[in-house]
């Protein structure tokens, strides 16, 4: 894809994500996910070059400007979205596909001090939730989708909904027809349990404290 072809992308992936978008005018200039996506195009192409330093720059900017801090050696598929984003950090060996959508305070993090693949990799279609941090080098399948504050440590299948600390899987979407099938939830289950029966006990010690406010005091007996 040519790149005002992939620029055109980037600008209608968050007009069609954000309803909030009401021209190309308005992404063009107002948002910083858009901005930080072309400045690390910059960065990256440096980067590439061997030019580190200036790359480094060039994303340091950016992280100023934006509020994102995207490592100029993270390759970033086409359709990219970062709505809102302040806070989304992007590792150095990040991959990520295309038509991916990141929410703000989203973490791609790496998990080694060694100069190698530790970042996580995004299939197409991915959507990670705000503050949810993906750790080391993971593979997150095509069009999964991971919840608002979720920790992800483990690979994740595609069409999968991960939620949770540390993330496990609840539900799988059928790419075919958009259903979702849901899966049991055992942690889910003992809160829900746990809440009943609080309501219960509740609910007794309601009734104990009315009928003493109703039983007759020792002088009313007298």
């Amino acid at each position: 894809m040519g790149l005002l072809k992939s620029i055109r992308g980037d600008i209608q992936a968050a007009k069609d994500r954000d309803p909030a978008a009401t021209s190309s005018f308005e992404v063009i200039f107002a948002y910083p996910g858009f901005h930080a996506r072309q400045l690390h195009r910059i960065a990256h192409g440096l980067h590439r070059r061997g030019l580190r330093l200036p790359g480094r720059l060039v994303s340091h900017l950016s992280r100023g400007l934006t509020g994102i801090e995207i490592h100029p050696g993270a390759e970033i598929g086409d359709g990219l979205f970062v709505d809102h984003g302040m806070g989304v950090v992007i590792g150095e060996t990040s991959v990520i596909g295309d038509d991916c959508h990141l929410y703000q305070g989203v973490t791609l993090g790496g998990s080694s001090t060694k100069r190698v693949k530790r970042h996580p990799t995004l299939g197409n279609g991915v959507i990670v939730g705000a503050g949810a941090k993906i750790i080391g080098a993971v593979n997150i399948g095509d069009g999964a989708k991971i919840g608002a504050g979720s920790v992800v440590v483990t690979n994740v299948p595609a069409h999968a909904t991960v939620v949770g600390v540390p993330g496990h899987i609840v539900a799988y979407a059928d790419a075919n027809d958009e259903t979702v099938l849901k899966l049991p939830d055992p942690e889910w289950d003992i809160i829900q349990r746990l809440q009943s029966r609080i309501d219960e006990l509740e609910q007794r010690i309601a009734r104990l404290e009315s009928r003493d406010k109703t039983a007759p005091s020792p002088a009313e007996d007298e």
